[in-house]
């Protein structure tokens, strides 16, 4: 659902399971390898899901954060 009422986004499995495979491998082309810590600072949405499986895919670590922290919040939560 996006915030306004009504507008919201379908997605199959079949399309989460192809976008967090291809986030996946981008990661790990990226350097991503398991037990490494990977934050996300997305707002909430489809890709910040396939992102979040991504990790869990190639078992790294992950955190999320959303903008509506302050800065100080979000930087504790990101050394954290």
């Amino acid at each position: 659902e996006k915030d306004e009422p009504g507008e919201g986004v379908r997605v199959t499995y079949r399309e989460l399971l192809e976008l967090t495979c291809r986030l996946g491998n981008t990661l790990k082309r990226q350097g991503v390898k398991q037990g490494d810590r990977v934050t996300i600072y997305m707002p909430p949405c489809p890709m910040a899901v396939a992102s979040m499986l991504a990790c869990a895919r190639i078992g790294a670590v992950h955190a999320v954060v959303f903008a509506g922290f302050s800065a100080e919040s979000l930087a504790d939560r990101i050394r954290d």
